[in-house]
């Protein structure tokens, strides 16, 4: 529980509440590119959060290990719902993370300030960029594994299970292939923290701006695979062993060109040694020391001799505390006056400095040593005479004064919060646009929208904050009781659209309960309630709609900066067309994992080939593709008859797209009672998982196929007002694409195997 409380109810939602308070006032703009998205998110996150808290007191604590590895993990030895609560309460929280990863980087590309191209964007809307696309990507593997596992436990289709020709590696590799990249979606945004602050405190410009951007997109790539970095020890074939230990050696160099511009910065600036400066040397002596045991660890000989040591945990905890904790902790202290218009009174944020940093190196460097002397990790006890004593003492009287460091550091912000002394405009004179607001600001941040120039604009526009809170900027006026904010091409930074933001609403915190009643429901078996959760999840979400558009063209309008622009319903790259597509990528990531997993257990697991195989249903295969087809032609369609203005065209052609979804749904319910003995052997357990995937992504073409109908009929599209239209046909496009992947494996894989 210590591993998943931090690992995905601390570090994650930490960075992404930082993110959601800073990045709009970052980028100049009045909102996220989604409010409702990031309060379903919040809730999701306080929902499944909650499950793996409460648990705790009546004793249903998950005892598979933060891990969760199977055999383990797996009912024979983990009896009861213990595991089903990570497995759930996880699954629940990573709905949040998608929908925050979405939400960032739609806010980040789409709704900058007016002249903020891509090569004058602040570094940490840099990496919460790249960190948002790894979460995509990143995390459905776990939501797949987690299912996959559920669904063993719950009804015992065996993909992990050796005997009936699972493999525990899989979960292994489904893991792995988040969590390795959890560990740089937790550190590059602290590494943007550090690349905000220092050049502040050091009081020059960050050297090497564009280099340290080609290291974080780097960095994003290269950790995304890795993840065979955590099975050294599992029996890879030596090439793979080879392959994934050079990549892991490799990955230091991204991150060792962000640390040289960082030290470059502060040896030619003129560094200030104030309280946030204070925890950024503490990061740079704890994380670089974290960075070299994880290329010790890298090389392979070494990481058999150290795994599941103590030398492990050593490193896990010097690159995630020297990663993470300090750099916001030098975070909080820098942006708290921000958000509460105060600075600390009392002088104890030294002292909490001092104390955290003493005992963390106190607890965690000594471990190295016992990790070398082979005391292993996991094990709760161990004999007197094995030499690790001493060390052990030492470390525990190093963890009580690091918690007696973090208390004071809780103290002072509390303090700080309620008898610090105010301050107002910036001070700290950064140069960037979060402090061109009032503090604390407003809830909508900006009076008008700035232009931009230049990376620094507050240091080339000294006077930008009265400027803006004068409404000299762009959108300084009420319109039609809108609420507005601009949207720019992506690249260039110029304005393309004016994005009308929802109003605010209980809609996103009944969809989350309705999905936390899911949950729930799934976890206590209760299956029919589960279902008529999911319906009202689906219905929730689908409400959100009901009033949102336009019923009319109002084509281009003042900007207030002799510009005009068009709303975003009538642009071809709006906020929710990107936010769909994101989606869709998140979704193939699933799709991508579970076709993975069919591959792994085809070519490694044990009692391979299957003692039956899927020799019927060819011709109900034929007629799901073919309906799937047909949806993507009639959506194409009905997007032509709506260019061409002919509405009653365009709605006829959507319900011939539902109904060809409808049909392909039938082909594939009825395909399902012919895959054999799914409970018998992984090959039918994983057949049968891609055609209940295929059908729930039909499900959702025909739900989107509907709601565009249900559009038109209340005069939401247009011909300028496509966007409904060109998400419905997103949707049919990537049901037919996973379609025809998922029919050709299944009906293709008993023909290769003979």
């Amino acid at each position: 529980m210590h591993g998943t409380v931090m690992m995905f109810l601390f570090a994650i939602p930490m960075f992404e509440g930082l993110a959601m308070y800073l990045l709009p006032k970052m980028l100049g703009a009045r909102d996220l590119a989604f409010p409702r998205l990031s309060a379903y998110g919040y809730w999701c996150y306080l929902f499944g959060g909650s499950i793996l808290i409460l648990v705790l007191f009546f004793g249903l604590a998950p005892d598979g290990g933060w891990f969760m590895y199977t055999p383990l993990a797996s009912p024979t030895y983990t009896p009861g719902i213990n595991a089903d609560v990570w497995l759930i309460g996880v699954t629940c929280v990573e709905v949040s993370s998608i929908s925050a990863a979405v939400e960032i980087i739609v806010t980040v590309l789409k709704t900058r300030a007016p002249g903020m191209s891509l090569d004058r964007m602040p570094l940490f809307a840099w990496y919460l960029l790249v960190t948002a696309f790894m979460m995509l990507v990143g995390f459905p593997p776990l939501i797949v594994g987690s299912v996959l596992l559920e669904v063993e436990r719950a009804f015992g289709l065996p993909f992990f299970d050796p005997e009936r020709g699972g493999d525990p590696l899989l979960w292994q590799h489904l893991f792995w292939m988040f969590g390795h990249p959890e560990v740089y979606i937790i550190f590059l945004p602290a590494a943007g923290v550090i690349s905000t602050v220092l050049p502040v405190l050091a009081r020059r410009e960050i050297v090497g701006y564009t280099w340290i951007v080609v290291s974080i997109v780097a960095l994003g790539f290269l950790s995304l695979g890795l993840w065979v970095h955590h099975m050294f020890t599992v029996g890879i074939p030596h090439l793979a062993l080879a392959f994934f230990s050079a990549a892991s050696t490799l990955v230091a160099v991204p991150t060792a060109v962000q640390v040289f511009a960082w030290i470059a910065t502060l040896l030619t600036g003129r560094p200030q040694l104030n309280l946030p400066m204070l925890y950024v040397l503490g990061f740079f002596f704890i994380f670089i020391v974290g960075g070299l045991t994880g290329v010790m660890l890298a090389i392979v000989p070494f990481d058999w001799q150290a795994h599941d040591t103590h030398f492990v945990v050593a490193h896990l905890h010097y690159v995630l505390v020297g990663g993470f904790i300090f750099p916001m902790m030098a975070a909080a202290y820098y942006w708290l006056p921000h958000f509460t218009g105060r600075v600390p009174a009392y002088n104890l944020g030294q002292a909490a400095f001092w104390l955290i940093f003493a005992g963390f190196n106190l607890t965690f460097f000594i471990m190295h040593l016992t990790g070398l002397l082979g005391m292993p990790r996991r094990v709760h006890t161990y004999a007197a005479d094995l030499g690790w004593s001493w060390p052990n003492l030492v470390s525990s009287i190093g963890a009580f004064i690091l918690t007696i460091g973090i208390a004071l550091f809780v103290v002072d912000i509390a303090l700080q919060l309620w008898f610090g002394r105010k301050v107002r405009g910036n001070p700290w004179r950064a140069t960037t646009l979060e402090w061109a607001t009032s503090i604390p600001p407003p809830v909508y941040n900006f009076a008008s929208i700035p232009a931009i120039e230049s990376r620094a604009p507050l240091r080339d526009m000294p006077s930008l904050r009265k400027q803006l809170a004068e409404g000299q900027g762009y959108l300084g006026f009420v319109r039609n009781r809108w609420l507005e904010t601009i949207g720019v091409d992506m690249v260039t930074g110029r304005v393309d659209q004016i994005i009308l933001l929802p109003r605010s609403t209980f809609l996103p915190l009944w969809s989350a309960l309705a999905t936390a009643a899911f949950f729930v429901s799934v976890l206590v078996q209760i299956y029919a309630l589960a279902i008529l959760s999911a319906v009202a999840t689906v219905m929730s979400l689908l409400s959100w709609s009901n009033a949102s558009g336009l019923t009319r063209d109002f084509g281009p309008m003042p900007t207030g900066a002799d510009e005009k622009a068009p709303p975003h319903p009538e642009s071809l790259s709006s906020p929710p067309w990107w936010g769909a597509v994101f989606t869709v990528i998140a979704d193939a990531a699933c799709f991508a994992s579970l076709f993975f997993g069919a591959l792994f257990l085809w070519v490694s697991a044990p009692h391979w080939p299957p003692p039956f195989r899927l020799e019927q249903g060819h011709d109900l295969s034929l007629v799901a593709a073919m309906a799937l087809m047909a949806a993507m032609w009639t959506a194409r369609r009905a997007l032509a008859a709506n260019a061409e203005g002919v509405s009653h065209r365009r709605e006829q052609w959507l319900v011939v797209t539902a109904c060809a979804q409808l049909a392909a749904i039938g082909a594939l319910t009825a395909l399902t009672p012919l895959v054999p003995a799914p409970s018998q052997h992984a090959y039918g357990a994983v057949t049968l998982a891609l055609v209940v995937y295929l059908i729930l992504q039909a499900a959702v073409a025909t739900l989107f196929a509907l709601l565009a109908w249900w559009r038109c009929r209340r005069g939401f599209i247009s011909p300028m007002r496509s966007l409904d239209l060109r998400i419905a046909r997103l949707w049919q496009d990537y049901a037919a694409a996973t379609g025809i992947a998922t029919l050709v494996l299944v009906h293709g894989m008993p023909w290769l195997m003979g």
